[in-house]
């Protein structure tokens, strides 16, 4: 149902139900054309984003991939096709299908994999925009198995002193399974930020929180608006930036060139993702009991120690996003005006009312 209504330009703005912002996702996605299953796959994956309070990654999206597929750039109901593989191994083409399609297939592959043989890694070419990668490593952990991914995408980031776009975001993630603890699950992209926040913070007409982006001519920037104006992301640690530009070249060559995507800046790239995922079947390595309880002291260790002045605690990765999502599935999930306007002009063109699918 609908939590509450904000005003914006006379019109209403809801903050709404995950459950229900899956049912417009699910709904406007079946009125293109693609199969339920798929549909509602891939509009819970979205919302999963927007819990998370990763809303680049959330139904901001369903737009872009609604005018993807109609345009035929995501083919929908394809079965993605192994070319290559050995007992630890597969090379996977995407066919073009919905990235999250894609990539659940993948990571099951590798997962059965490291059942039989300790380590499964696949690799995928002809992939669509895959979304968060803590998706995929979270189906290791959750079969008690280390989950790691990597992916390439469009050039959109400057090489360490560099002003050009040279590689993609190019994100990283790592999951492990957990006792009682709340899930270790890290996930970042190898640029400064991902892409999908610096447009969410142009949707909110928001400056950005530093200056995290260098505009056409090199200028540092926190105006979203340069990006797409010819600017550049920053690599990760920004003006000591190295590492991540470092990171961002591991992943163009792990999720690209041996995927057979190749680099985001070569001639040959493929387009849309090549991924990396692998799964390493802990019980191989010692007792999974054993490794979960180490894990959750090694947690609590770090949360339990001193915070720095300015700091009211030390967080682990996954937290902030579990806060975030028992908030937001308390609360409800805020769309911001622009992106509410587009997810009612992508519905219009089916003559769906998402309104009509907010239960009151």
């Amino acid at each position: 149902m609908i939590i509450t209504i904000t005003w914006s330009g006379g019109r209403a703005i809801p903050t709404i139900k995950a459950e229900d912002l899956r049912e417009i996702g699910f709904q406007i996605f079946k009125a293109a054309g693609v199969p339920e299953d798929e549909a509602r796959l891939v509009s819970d994956f979205l919302v999963r984003a927007n819990l998370d309070g990763h809303d680049s990654h959330g139904v901001i999206r369903i737009p872009p991939y609604v005018e993807r597929v109609l345009e035929g750039k995501i083919k929908v109901g394809v079965k993605p096709e192994i070319i290559r593989e050995t007992p630890n191994s597969a090379v996977i083409d995407g066919r073009w299908g919905f990235g999250q399609v894609v990539g659940v297939r993948a990571m099951g592959i590798a997962i059965e994999k490291a059942k039989e043989n300790t380590v499964g890694i696949v690799t995928v070419f002809n992939c669509n925009h895959v979304g968060r990668l803590s998706d995929y490593t979270v189906m290791a952990a959750e079969n008690d198995m280390v989950g790691v991914a990597m992916a390439n995408c469009i050039t959109r980031v400057a090489p360490y002193g560099g002003m050009e776009r040279m590689l993609g975001t190019c994100p990283i993630s790592f999951a492990f399974p957990v006792g009682e603890e709340i899930p270790f699950i890290f996930d970042m992209a190898t640029s400064i930020c991902a892409e999908g926040k610096i447009r969410v913070k142009l949707h909110e007409g928001k400056r950005l929180p530093y200056k995290c982006i260098v505009d056409k001519e090199g200028n540092l920037s926190d105006d979203p608006k340069d990006l797409y104006e010819g600017g550049a992301i920053l690599p990760f640690g920004g003006e000591v930036g190295y590492k991540g530009f470092g990171l961002g070249l591991v992943v163009e060559i792990l999720g690209g060139i041996l995927s057979g995507t190749g680099c985001s800046c070569s001639e040959g790239f493929r387009g849309g993702n090549g991924l990396f995922l692998e799964a390493i079947n802990i019980q191989s390595f010692m007792d999974i009991n054993r490794f979960k309880s180490e894990i959750d002291d090694m947690i609590r260790r770090v949360r339990n120690s001193k915070p720095r002045p300015g700091f009211k605690r030390v967080m682990t990765p996954g937290e902030v996003e579990y806060i975030n999502r028992m908030e937001r599935l308390k609360k409800g999930i805020h769309i911001p005006e622009k992106t509410w306007e587009e997810l009612v002009k992508t519905a219009e063109k089916f003559n769906l009312d998402i309104e009509g699918f907010i239960k009151h």
